[in-house]
C-alpha cells in the first residue's frame, strides 16, 4: 500500500508527554492502545484547569464556580452528541465506561423487555463486557444466548446470524470492531437485517469510536457504548447512546441524588433522561476531559486517523509476517480490520513475549484480552497483541519486528 501523508505524526507525538519516556534505556514504544490510549497535554491541562479554577458539584450549586462546572459538563455532553451525530444531547448518558453502559442496558432495558424463552444474540468475538451481563440477564429471565460463529479469518458467519434472527432474537449485542482480531463488523447491514425482525441492537463501539467516524443515525443502532480512556480521555468516563425515546421507556439503573424529581417516604419520581440515569455526583472532570479529547481528535480528523491506522496496520502485518514461526490472527485485508494485530510466535507464551518486549521498551498486551471464548474458538490459550493509534509510527513497527527476532534467538526458534 502506498503511504499517504494524513497529518504530521511527529508533531502529534509531541503532544503526548509519556511518549518521551525512556524505558530500560530505550525510547518508549506504546502498543497497547486497545486497552487504553495515552493522553495529550491538551486533555491533561483541561483536567488541571478544572481542579484549579472551577472544581464544584454541578447542577445544584447557585454560585458562579458551580455554574461554570455545570456549563462545561453539559457542553461535553453536547460535544459527544455531535461527535457521534446523535439527534440530541438528551440521547447521551455519561457512565464509567463501556462495561457500565452495557450493564445499564441489561438492567434497565433487558429486565423489562427480555423474558422467559427469549433469545439474546451475541458473537464469538465479544469482549467479556458484552457477554457476562447478558449471561446474568439470561439466567435471571430464563432466556437463551445464541452465538454467531466466525470463520478462521475472523469474519462473522452471516448464515448463522440469519438463523438466529429467524429464531426470534430479542436483542443483538455486537462489537463494532474486535479487540483481538481487529475485525470491523458490517454493523450497518446487520442492524438493518435485525430491525426487519424487530430485534433491538446494541453496538459495543469501544474499539471503533476512538479510531474512525461513527454516525449513530446512519447506523440506526438502538444503543451504542464506548469509553473515554480509549480515545485520549480520562479513565472512569464513558458514554451510552440510546435512540429516540428508548431512555424514556427504561427504568433507572441506580437510585440516589440528582436523578430524582421528588422523593417522598414511600415513593419517588424521576427526572427525564439523561439525568434519570446519572445518580449521585458524576465523574465531572472525566466528562470535561472527554470533551477535550473529542476536541483534540476532531481537530486532527477521524478519517485521517483511520487512514493512518490502516496504513500502519498493513505495514505491521507485512513486516511481522516475515518473522519465521509467527501466526497472525484476524482478517488479512487491512481495510477489513482496525489497528489491532494479535499474534503468537512458535511456542513462546505471550506473557514471556510481553516481558521480553518490555526489555526493549515496547509495551504490548498479552493474555486473552477479556475474550476467552474467542481464544477457545481459535484453539489457543492466549495471544500477544500490538495495537496502534494516531501517534504510532512505522519505525516503531520496525523496532517491534527486530525485538521479535531477538525473542526467536533467545528461544532458538
Amino acid at each position: 500500500m502506498q503511504k499517504t501523508v494524513q497529518y504530521n505524526v511527529e508533531k502529534v507525538r509531541q503532544d503526548f508527554p509519556i511518549l518521551q519516556r525512556i524505558i530500560n534505556g530505550k525510547p518508549f514504544i506504546y502498543l497497547d492502545n486497545a486497552a487504553t490510549a495515552q493522553k495529550p497535554r491538551q486533555v491533561i491541562e483541561t483536567l488541571d484547569r478544572f481542579y484549579k479554577e472551577y472544581n464544584a458539584n454541578i447542577h445544584r450549586g447557585i454560585y458562579k464556580v458551580s455554574e461554570e462546572a455545570t456549563a462545561a459538563h453539559e457542553e461535553a455532553r453536547a460535544k459527544v452528541a455531535r461527535f457521534i451525530n446523535a439527534r440530541s444531547p438528551n440521547e447521551i448518558v455519561f457512565v464509567r465506561g463501556t462495561t457500565e453502559a452495557i450493564n445499564l442496558v441489561a438492567h434497565a432495558w433487558g429486565r423489562k423487555n427480555v423474558g422467559l424463552g427469549d433469545n439474546i444474540m451475541l458473537t464469538e468475538m465479544e469482549h467479556h463486557s458484552n457477554i457476562v451481563p447478558w449471561q446474568l440477564l439470561a439466567k435471571e429471565k430464563g432466556a437463551s444466548l445464541k452465538y454467531v460463529g466466525i470463520t478462521d479469518q475472523g469474519i462473522l458467519e452471516r448464515y448463522e446470524f440469519q438463523q438466529h434472527l429467524q429464531s426470534g432474537a430479542k436483542l443483538f449485542a455486537v462489537a463494532h470492531s474486535s479487540n483481538v482480531l481487529g475485525t470491523i463488523n458490517p454493523v450497518r447491514e446487520l442492524i438493518r437485517e435485525a430491525h426487519k425482525t424487530g430485534c433491538c441492537v446494541l453496538v459495543d463501539a469501544a474499539q471503533s469510536v476512538p479510531h474512525m467516524p461513527v454516525d449513530v443515525q446512519d447506523l440506526d443502532c438502538d444503543f451504542l457504548a464506548f469509553s473515554g480512556h480509549k480515545m485520549c480521555g480520562p479513565t472512569g468516563i464513558g458514554v451510552l447512546y440510546a435512540k429516540g425515546n428508548l431512555f424514556d421507556e427504561m427504568v433507572p439503573f441506580h437510585g440516589g441524588g440528582e436523578m430524582i424529581s421528588e422523593v417522598h417516604p414511600y415513593e419517588s419520581s424521576w427526572k427525564p433522561p439523561p439525568y434519570k440515569f446519572e445518580a449521585g455526583t458524576t465523574n465531572i472532570e472525566g466528562a470535561i476531559g472527554l470533551g477535550a479529547a473529542i476536541d483534540y481528535l476532531s481537530n486532527i480528523g477521524l478519517r485521517k486517523i483511520r487512514l493512518h491506522e490502516r496504513e500502519i496496520t498493513a505495514y505491521a502485518i507485512d513486516k511481522l509476517s516475515r518473522t519465521k514461526g509467527i501466526t497472525i490472527y484476524g482478517p488479512s485485508d487491512p481495510q477489513a480490520r482496525g489497528g489491532v494485530v494479535s499474534f503468537n510466535l512458535g511456542d513462546v507464551h505471550p506473557h514471556d513475549m510481553a516481558t521480553l518486549l518490555d526489555e526493549d521498551g515496547i509495551a504490548v498486551r498479552s493474555g486473552q484480552h477479556c475474550a476467552q471464548p474467542l481464544h477457545e474458538r481459535l484453539g489457543i490459550p492466549a495471544t500477544t497483541r500490538a495495537s496502534f493509534y494516531l501517534y504510532n509510527t512505522e519505525d516503531e513497527v520496525d523496532r517491534l519486528a527486530n525485538s521479535l527476532e531477538r525473542v526467536r534467538g533467545i528461544f532458538k526458534l
